[in-house]
């Protein structure tokens, strides 16, 4: 299945608890399907200020449709530390039917399709979840 209107999101936290915390809100909201936070942290050379620095981060990785790039960009913005929260949009090319359909479920309640007009799999799809058989 082609990827459309399914994009991954880029943030890099300046903490694990805030990587948590950014993550559980953002699925909360239903702005994200899924956020995976990269254990292990990674190193970010950069330049700020016109200074190069570095930095030990922690990177998030989420799901999520174009319909809902919007709120989840000001979401991560309003609880994040940094002056400039990286907010990196890639497309999805393509992906299983099955996941992408869990994707679009995921995110799309909030934008106008109920839990009740789903095909009768996607209740036990949306049970099944990231982690629990899918990733």
């Amino acid at each position: 299945m082609t990827g459309g209107r399914y994009r991954i999101v880029l943030v890099t936290c300046g903490s694990m608890a805030e990587a948590r915390r950014i993550s559980s809100s953002v699925v909360e909201k239903r702005l994200a399907a899924c956020a995976n936070i990269v254990l292990g942290g990674v190193e970010s050379i950069y330049r700020w200020k016109g200074k190069v620095e570095r930095a030990r981060e922690v990177l998030v990785v989420m799901k999520t449709i174009t319909g809902r790039l919007g709120e989840l960009e000001s979401e991560v913005k309003r609880r994040h530390s940094y002056e400039v929260p990286e907010f990196v949009v890639l497309p999805v090319a393509a992906g299983s039917r099955e996941y992408l359909a869990w994707l679009g479920e995921s995110v799309d309640d909030v934008v106008g399709i109920k839990a009740s007009t789903l095909t009768p799999g996607a209740a036990t799809r949306r049970r099944v979840g990231p982690g629990r058989g899918r990733r």
